[in-house]
């Protein structure tokens, strides 16, 4: 049975904790440089055969960390980069919001039709993000693939991995640094966590 841990990048420096940052390629900032030590320590025993990740620095420099205790390089993935929120970009969600409400009503509403003014619709989306799947088909069931992404994306994947209706992608949530576990074969797909932060605290 194939093992993925899915990881979702550190703190950055323009705090894509308090903001949405999709195609801004922001750096990590000091606190998100020490979450992704916390990773590569906490997974500094776990037998991992492959390494993907976003090609966007906040991802792939988490990812280059834990793989300084991996004999591995790192492939990046244009198809696990994160959503353009367009006209949103940088704004809270609150911010977003006020100034389009629309925006907020088909988010609350689950509603596949969003599109964000200016950038990406989540069917677009949506479509990119599941190119990557086609990735861990090469993959054997013994192995374990490590991803590093992005909060979109991620939920994107759990999505699609475990069979779940897309609308119901924002019934998760996956904190910075958080790491999640699937495990997956022919048969069947199995969620072990979801959203483990232990190792940050």
């Amino acid at each position: 049975m194939s093992r993925l841990l899915l990881v979702r990048h550190g703190e950055t420096e323009l705090k894509s904790s308090e903001r949405l940052w999709g195609h801004t390629d922001a750096k990590l900032g000091a606190l998100g440089l020490k979450q992704a030590e916390r990773l590569r320590d906490r997974l500094a025993a776990e037998k991992i055969d492959a390494i993907y990740s976003s090609n966007m620095q906040r991802a792939l420099v988490t990812a280059e960390t834990i793989a300084s205790r991996h004999q591995l390089a790192v492939i990046t993935c244009a198809e696990l980069h994160e959503v353009n929120f367009g006209k949103i970009e940088g704004l809270t969600i609150s911010e977003a919001n006020q100034r389009y409400p629309e925006l907020a009503k088909l988010r609350m509403q689950r509603n596949l039709n969003l599109k964000y003014p200016g950038g990406d619709s989540l069917i677009e989306f949506s479509k990119r993000t599941s190119k990557f799947l086609d990735r861990l088909e090469q993959h054997t069931d013994d192995e374990t693939i490590l991803i590093v992404a992005h909060y979109g994306v991620l939920r994107i994947l759990i999505c699609r991995l475990l069979d779940i209706d897309l609308r119901y992608l924002w019934q998760f949530h996956l904190d910075l640094a958080s790491l999640s576990r699937i495990e997956t074969n022919q048969q069947r797909k199995i969620l072990k966590s979801l959203n483990d932060v232990s190792h940050l605290v």
